[in-house]
């Protein structure tokens, strides 16, 4: 695929404190869409903080984008019901390879840089890019808009295409 520049693996972990759709709990579950691509976490019955745990894997080309998320309560006789999004820019992760790359590591752990919540990127807390065993990694936990409480805690994990760290570098058919 043309254009293809890395593979970023979502790790969805946990959610907390989640909005109560149905009568005293919600059923969760988090559709991830980056680009033209969706997946979807199982669902968790009964819980407003549940554990997924559940690692969803993407396909990342030039532009590189946003990471779309979206937390809904399954019904079985209606419209699942909105609990809450939130997304979250790759730029940072982007950067970090680039980085990376410029500094030559290979092995190890280091912290590359820091990224702060503001009103845009709706984190909780710091979160750090780490160049960690060959991947940039990042963890994030986010703040749901558009719901009364609500938060999803993310690691991020990319790893470049090999062609794409090289210039003139052959691709397999």
């Amino acid at each position: 695929m043309e254009g293809r520049v890395g593979t970023l693996k979502v790790l969805v972990v946990r959610g907390k404190r989640l909005a109560i759709r149905d009568f005293k709990s919600s059923d969760p579950y988090v559709i991830v869409k980056l680009g033209n691509q969706t997946q979807k976490t199982k669902v968790i019955n009964s819980c407003l903080n549940p554990v997924w745990n559940e690692e969803l894997v993407f396909s990342v080309s030039e532009p590189v984008g946003v990471l779309q998320l979206e937390v809904f309560d399954r019904d079985r006789f209606k419209s699942d019901d909105k609990m809450g999004r939130a997304q979250v820019s790759l730029q940072d992760l982007v950067s970090g390879a680039r980085l990376s790359r410029a500094l030559r590591l290979s092995t190890g752990e280091t912290k590359l840089r820091k990224v702060a919540p503001d009103g845009e990127n709706r984190l909780m807390a710091e979160s750090f890019v780490t160049f960690v065993a060959g991947e940039i990694v990042q963890e994030v936990r986010l703040k749901l808009s558009d719901v009364e409480s609500g938060e999803l805690e993310l690691k991020l994990r990319w790893s470049e295409n090999p062609t794409s760290q090289t210039t003139g570098g052959a691709a397999g058919a």
